[in-house]
C-alpha cells in the first residue's frame, strides 16, 4: 500500500493499490525526495483519461516497473482535476520541452520542483529506460542536469505574466466582427465545426456566435435553418488521433444539410457556423443517442467516432448553448439536444449529496467505447431481425463498423421518418445497454463545473418550462454554499460529503458566481446574489494582480515555481474570462460601477487573443458582445403564484439581449435590503398587476405588462430609455 489510500480523489484512489510508492502532492514527498537525495516523478491524469489506464496497466501495475520507480526516485501522483494549478504549471512546460501535450502528463524534477525531462505517455520498455536514463544523469551529470532545470523553471516563470491591454467598450464591437471574419475562414462547412480533427466542442465559441448574430450591423453571411421558428412565451465537444501521445491537451458528413450552409462562408454566417456546427455534433456519433450526453470530443473531422468520455463541465456549456439555440432560431433539434443534455446530468452525474459528478469513463471491461457501440448481430439479438435492420439503417451500423473491432457508433444522421418505431426502438437498445457493465464514474464534486451545471440547469428549466432542472441547480448551489464555500473561501472539490484539501482556483470562484446569479435570477432568491457577490470580492482582494488582470491562484496559496496566470480558454471558459463574465452581471443586477469596471479591465487581455486565435477567447468575445449590448438590465415583479408574473418572467428570458441579466422579485415594499436585488428597488407593481421593466445602467423604460410588449422592449438594440 502506498500513501494515496486517504485521498479524496478517485483518480488518486485508482492508484493506491499499485507496487509503485506513490505520494500525493505534499511537502512531504519533497521532503523525502531530498533526505533520499533523488529526484521526482510527477504523474499527472484524471479518472476519465483512457491512456493514463493504459499507462497505469503497463507501468505502474507492473512489479519490475514499480520496483524501478522506487529505487530511484519519489513518485508522485495528481489528479489534474483537483489541482489545476500544478495541472497548468507543468503542462507549460511539458508543451514548451515538447512542443506537444496531454495527459498522462510525465515530468521529472528535482526535488525543489523544477522540471528537466518532461513528456507523456510511454510504453513500458521505452518508460523503464527512462526511468534508468534519469537515474543516471542525475547521478553522474547533477549540476548539468540541476542547472537545465533552473534555467527552465526560470524562464516559465518569465513567461506567466499576466496579460495586460486595453479593451473601451468602442473597440469591442469591431474586435468581435474580426472575430467572426477569422471564424468563418476556419469552419468547415461541409461537416461542421473549425479546423480538422479531432474536433472538440467549440462551446464558448458558438455562445459568443449566437451572442454576435443578434447584433444589427455586425458582420453576418445570413441567418442559418430554424430563424424563422421563433420560440414563444410560455413554451414550452485520448483517442486514437492522440495515440501514444496521451490525451489532448485543450486545445462522414453532417446531418440536416445544416453544416454545409453556403452562408457560413468567409466573411460572415455567425448564426449559419453555430446552427451548423451544433446539427453535426447532435447528429455524430459524438452524442449518445440511446442515452444523451456529449462524448470528450469527435476523433475524426465528421463527428463519427468520439472519445468516449463524457464531462460534466463539456455537456453543462453544451446544454446552455442549445437552449440558447433554441431561444434564438425556434430549432426542434436544439431544444430536444438541450432537454436531453440536462436530463443525462441529472440521472447519470447527480450524486447523492445534490451535487454532480466529474466524468464517466471511456472504458469498461478494459476497452474503450465498449459500452456505447454495436454490432449489426447485437441489434438483431436485441430487436429481432426486421427491427434490428431498421437500427443499423438508421443509427449507420455497418458490417465493417465504424469503430474498432467491426463495432460501430450509433449516430442520427436525420429525424426517422416513423416517430413511433423510432421510439420504441431506442428505448428497448437503452434497457438492452443497461445490462451492460458500465464505465466508470468519477464521483468528486469540482465548483467549478458545478457552477457551469448550475447556469445551465437554471436557465434551461426556465426556458423549457421544466421545474424539475431549476430544482437540481438549486440542490447543487446549496451543496456548494454549504460544504464548499469557508469564511468566503471556496474548496476545489468534495467527495462523498467531504470537502478535499485543495483551495479553489479563479475558475472556480467565477463559474459558480456565474451560476449562483443566472439561479438567483431564475429562482428570484436574492440571497444567491449576494453570495456570487461575495465570491467575486475575494476574486478581486486574492486573485488580482492589481492592475486588472488575474492570477489563477490566490496570492495566499501554495507557492509553485511560479505563479498561472492563462487568459486563454480550454474546454472551460478561462478563469479569467469567465471572472469578467460573472463582474459584469453581478455589477448590472447591483449597479455597482466597481465591478463593471474591474470586467471591462478583466477584457484587456482579450485583444492580443482574440485577434490571433479567436478559438481560444470565446468566453470572452461573449462577454464582449454582453459589454456591446448593455448588458440589458430586466426586472420582473409580482406574486409568484400570478400566471401573469410567469409569462413575463418566461419571456424575458426567451427575448433577453446578449448577455441580459434579469431579476425576479414580488412588487411589494418594506423588504429588508438584503432579501432584494438592488435592480428590483422601486420596481413595483403597475395597476396593483405584474410588470417588467427594461434597463440599462439603472435608467428604465415605461414598465409594460403584457409579453409582447415586454418581447418589443427587449429588441435588440433596446430602445432608448424614457425620459
Amino acid at each position: 500500500m502506498n500513501q494515496l489510500s486517504d485521498a479524496t480523489s478517485p483518480y488518486l484512489l485508482q492508484h493506491a493499490g499499485n507496487p509503485v510508492d506513490w505520494w500525493p502532492w505534499s511537502d512531504e514527498a519533497f521532503a523525502q525526495a531530498r533526505a533520499r537525495d533523488v529526484p521526482v516523478l510527477l504523474s499527472v491524469g484524471y479518472a476519465a483519461c483512457h491512456w493514463c489506464h493504459v499507462m497505469a496497466h503497463e507501468s505502474f501495475e507492473d512489479p519490475e516497473t514499480a520496483a524501478l520507480l522506487n529505487e530511484n526516485l519519489v513518485a508522485i501522483k495528481v489528479d489534474r482535476e483537483e489541482r489545476p494549478d500544478v495541472d497548468a504549471v507543468y503542462m507549460a512546460a511539458t508543451q514548451a520541452m515538447t512542443g506537444q501535450g496531454g495527459w498522462p502528463m510525465t515530468v521529472f524534477m528535482t526535488p525543489d520542483g523544477e522540471p528537466f525531462y518532461c513528456g507523456t505517455y510511454f510504453p513500458r520498455e521505452t518508460f523503464q529506460r527512462l526511468v534508468l536514463g534519469v537515474a543516471k544523469a542525475w547521478r553522474d551529470d547533477r549540476d548539468g542536469v540541476s542547472g537545465q532545470a533552473g534555467r527552465i523553471a526560470a524562464t516559465l516563470a518569465e513567461r506567466a505574466a499576466p496579460l495586460h491591454g486595453l479593451a473601451p467598450a468602442a473597440d469591442l464591437a469591431a474586435l468581435c466582427d474580426q472575430a467572426v471574419t477569422t471564424l468563418a475562414a476556419d469552419y468547415d462547412e461541409q461537416r461542421g465545426g473549425f479546423g480538422g480533427a479531432p474536433k472538440f466542442p467549440p462551446s464558448m465559441v458558438l455562445e459568443f456566435l449566437l451572442r454576435h448574430s443578434e447584433r444589427p450591423g455586425a458582420v453576418q453571411g445570413g441567418e442559418g435553418a430554424g430563424a424563422d421558428n421563433e420560440p414563444t412565451a410560455g413554451g414550452q465537444t485520448g483517442s486514437e488521433a492522440a495515440g501514444p501521445g496521451g490525451e489532448h491537451a485543450a486545445g462522414g458528413s453532417a446531418g440536416g444539410g445544416q453544416a454545409g450552409s453556403e452562408e457560413a462562408g468567409p466573411g460572415g454566417g455567425a448564426l449559419a457556423m453555430v446552427t451548423g456546427t451544433a446539427h453535426a455534433m447532435a447528429r455524430g456519433g459524438m452524442y449518445d443517442q440511446l442515452g444523451g450526453g456529449f462524448a470528450r470530443y469527435s476523433v475524426d473531422a465528421g463527428w463519427v467516432v468520439p472519445h468516449f468520455e463524457k464531462m460534466l463541465y463539456d455537456n453543462a456549456l453544451l446544454a446552455r448553448v442549445y437552449a440558447h439555440l433554441w431561444r434564438r432560431t425556434g430549432d426542434p433539434l436544439a431544444r430536444r439536444v438541450a432537454q436531453e443534455t440536462c436530463a443525462w446530468m441529472i440521472r447519470e452525474l447527480r450524486t447523492p449529496e445534490g451535487g454532480f459528478a466529474s466524468a464517466l469513463d471511456a472504458d469498461s471491461e478494459g476497452q474503450e467505447g465498449l459500452f456505447y457501440t454495436w454490432t449489426s448481430a447485437e441489434l438483431a439479438a436485441e430487436l429481432g431481425e426486421a427491427d434490428g435492420r431498421y437500427a443499423a439503417e438508421i443509427f449507420g451500423v455497418t458490417q465493417a463498423g465504424t469503430f474498432e473491432h467491426g463495432r460501430s457508433v450509433l449516430q442520427l444522421r436525420a429525424d426517422p421518418a416513423e416517430p413511433g418505431r423510432f421510439a420504441a426502438v431506442r428505448d428497448a437498445l437503452l434497457v438492452a445497454r443497461e445490462r451492460r457493465v458500465r464505465p466508470g464514474r468519477d464521483d468528486k464534486v469540482v465548483a467549478a463545473w458545478n457552477g457551469l451545471a448550475i447556469a445551465a440547469l437554471a436557465e434551461c428549466g426556465l426556458l423549457l418550462a421544466d421545474p424539475g432542472l431549476i430544482a437540481a441547480a438549486s440542490g447543487a448551489a446549496d451543496l456548494l454554499t454549504r460544504l464548499h464555500l469557508r469564511d468566503e473561501r471556496l474548496a476545489r472539490t468534495s467527495r462523498a460529503g467531504v470537502a478535499g484539501p485543495s483551495a479553489g482556483v479563479l475558475e472556480d470562484y467565477a463559474c459558480v458566481a456565474e451560476g449562483l446569479l443566472a439561479l438567483s435570477g431564475v429562482t428570484g432568491q436574492a440571497g444567491w446574489a449576494w453570495i456570487a457577490g461575495q465570491l467575486l470580492d475575494t476574486s478581486l482582494s486574492r486573485f488580482s494582480d492589481g492592475g486588472g488582470a488575474f492570477y489563477d491562484s490566490a496570492d495566499d496559496g501554495e507557492a509553485l515555481i511560479y505563479r498561472p496566470a492563462d487568459p486563454i480558454d480550454g474546454p472551460t471558459p478561462s478563469g479569467t474570462f469567465a471572472t469578467a463574465g460573472a463582474l459584469l452581471s453581478y455589477g448590472a443586477l447591483t449597479g455597482s460601477a466597481r465591478h463593471r469596471e474591474a470586467a471591462l479591465a478583466a477584457l484587456g487581455a482579450l485583444g492580443s487573443i482574440a485577434a490571433r486565435y479567436p478559438r481560444a477567447a470565446g468566453a470572452g468575445l461573449a462577454v464582449a458582445e454582453a459589454v456591446v449590448a448593455g448588458p440589458t438590465e430586466i426586472a420582473v415583479v409580482g406574486p409568484a403564484a400570478d400566471p401573469r408574473t410567469a409569462a413575463l418572467h418566461s419571456t424575458a428570458m426567451l427575448a433577453a439581449p446578449p448577455g441580459a441579466v434579469i431579476a425576479l422579485g414580488d412588487g411589494t415594499a418594506g423588504a429588508e435590503p438584503a432579501e432584494v436585488v438592488p435592480l428590483l428597488a422601486g420596481r413595483g407593481l403597475v395597476a396593483g398587476a405584474p410588470a417588467a421593466y427594461v434597463c440599462r445602467d439603472f435608467t428604465c423604460r415605461m414598465p409594460v405588462a403584457d409579453p409582447m410588449e415586454l418581447r418589443a422592449a427587449l429588441a435588440y438594440p433596446a430602445p432608448a430609455p424614457a425620459g
